[in-house]
């Protein structure tokens, strides 16, 4: 088996290591920026849909900051959002390179997606079942806990999925300006060096990751619906 391997990848081969260490990062780099996406993106997706009007805490001027600063992020293309938030990755995380510098700019390019997500998820929601909880004293956490999100679930799982596999591919991207992860690899030595078997490879393996996370959320989803 080694011996088809060296004769198949032999640049991988010979870059073990290396190949391991950028997938380990990549890795890292998807499941804490993940989480802190999740958790964020999640209160705001809430907060612009309770917000919004005839919410059950409709605020037009934080419904509208919100929707602006969400417009705005999401306008910003993600190579320039890498470079720009350079001094706030340093302040936050000590460093602007590596996986921690890239915690940053992933969260901040990828909030506002899954801001939307989710807020398009609680459009979903039966809205006879916010009024008939509304007619039975329920409180408007009440209402959030157990109307939107319930009701929600499968929605809010999907988006997830969608935007762990946007995520996927914002990592490499992150790679190419010091972040490492595959990304990083495939380009050190797949492009720059022109070595085939490391760029294909590199691509197997980022499709792998990404039907994986495609299977999990189905599911998950599909769980839930029996």
């Amino acid at each position: 088996m080694l011996e088809i391997l060296n004769d198949l990848i032999p640049n991988i081969m010979s870059k073990l290591s290396d190949f391991y260490t950028a997938l380990s990062d990549t890795l890292l780099m998807i499941a804490w920026s993940g989480v802190f996406i999740f958790i964020i993106g999640l209160f705001f997706g809430i907060l612009i849909t309770v917000t919004q009007k005839k919410g059950i805490f409709e605020n037009i001027i934080i419904y509208q900051i919100l929707d602006k600063l969400i417009n705005f992020f999401r306008s910003v293309p993600f190579i320039i959002l890498l470079t720009a938030v350079m001094p706030i990755s340093r302040l936050i995380m000590g460093t602007a390179i590596n996986v921690e510098g890239a915690i940053v700019p992933l969260v901040l390019g990828t909030v506002p997606f899954f801001t939307r997500q989710i807020e398009s998820a609680l459009a979903e929601t039966d809205h006879g079942l916010i009024e008939a909880a509304l007619s039975m004293g329920s409180s408007p956490l009440d209402i959030i806990f157990r109307v939107y999100l319930r009701e929600s679930f499968s929605s809010i799982i999907r988006g997830t999925t969608i935007t762990l596999i946007s995520l996927v591919g914002l990592t490499t991207m992150a790679g190419v300006v010091g972040a490492g992860g595959l990304g990083d690899f495939a380009v050190r030595y797949g492009h720059d060096r022109n070595q085939l078997d490391v760029t294909w490879v590199t691509v197997i393996v980022l499709v792998i990751l990404v039907n994986m996370i495609q299977l999990a959320g189905g599911l998950i989803i599909k769980k839930n619906k029996h």
